[in-house]
């Protein structure tokens, strides 16, 4: 049986386009785990077991609200993460 929390591709599908469009974000990939894990710690983890459930899944990542959500999460977690990265240099 397999057991997928949706809501990781989710917060790494929005986290991979807010990175893009800003260069004052550490992109290495330390940072961007550190951003991901914050944000979906803050989040409600959406479990799915079913193709069935995806699809479901797939129709509620449409709502506006859901994606502004994930959005400040990831949004928040990256200010925390450039400001204390946990790599040198930075």
């Amino acid at each position: 049986m397999k057991i997928k929390n949706y809501m990781e591709d989710v917060v790494i599908h929005l986290l991979y386009n807010i990175v893009r469009e800003r260069d004052d974000i550490c992109k290495c990939e330390k940072c961007l785990r550190d951003i991901a894990a914050l944000a979906l710690n803050s989040l409600k983890p959406h479990y799915v077991v079913s193709e069935k459930g995806e699809v479901y899944s797939r129709v509620l990542n449409m709502s506006i609200q859901f994606e502004a959500d994930a959005t400040a999460a990831i949004t928040e977690a990256i200010n925390k993460v450039s400001q204390n990265p946990r790599h040198p240099n930075g």
